[in-house]
């Protein structure tokens, strides 16, 4: 298979089911940013060696099923109102996705304050991933007909990205910067 195949030198791709659009269209851009997150997120594995291989391990396999799952997110996206697609996302990602944020955090210092995006680099790029998928999810609620698993998942998923960025952070020993308010 090519990998270039010029059908969209004029400014249009193709959803599922072969339904043109202009690549400006808010599928495209909505799934588009999926695919960004996604790349997001693997960075940030391309990062991530820790002196706990269980916590590492336990991430990493996290980190996949969301990667996967973000294909899934991807397809129902560029799916034309009226088609179905055969990878759907369900509730089930969603409590997957809730069930690890609570076993994570509990390992975290309480947050009572804003704090900013950084520390280890695979922290530091999964705040990154965070972002984007907040993106993903702005971009997702103005599409006619969403699947409104779509809209849970995605806010769910920028909250584990966060906490995941949190805990890698403390398992590296690095703490949390404090966003300092002046008065």
């Amino acid at each position: 298979m090519k990998i270039y195949t010029r059908s969209g030198d004029k400014g249009k791709t193709s959803l599922l089911f072969g339904e043109r659009v202009k690549k400006s269209d808010l599928r495209v851009e909505a799934y588009g940013t999926c695919d960004e997150a996604n790349s997001a997120i693997g960075l940030a594995l391309s990062f991530l060696v820790l002196e706990d291989k269980e916590a590492e391990k336990d991430i990493r396999g996290t980190l996949y099923n969301v990667q996967t799952t973000l294909f899934y997110v991807g397809a129902e996206l560029a799916t034309p109102v009226g088609k179905e697609v055969r990878w759907t996302v369900n509730e089930e990602h969603v409590r997957e996705i809730e069930e690890c944020i609570d076993r994570w955090e509990v390992n975290l210092k309480e947050l009572k304050n804003f704090i900013l995006p950084g520390g280890h680099s695979a922290a530091a790029a999964l705040h990154m991933a965070r972002t984007i998928v907040r993106r993903a999810e702005r971009c997702a609620v103005d599409i006619e007909q969403v699947n409104p698993i779509i809209l849970a998942y995605l806010n769910r998923l920028s909250d584990l990205l966060f906490v995941t960025g949190r805990y890698v952070n403390s398992l590296m020993g690095i703490n949390d910067v404090i966003v300092k308010v002046e008065k």
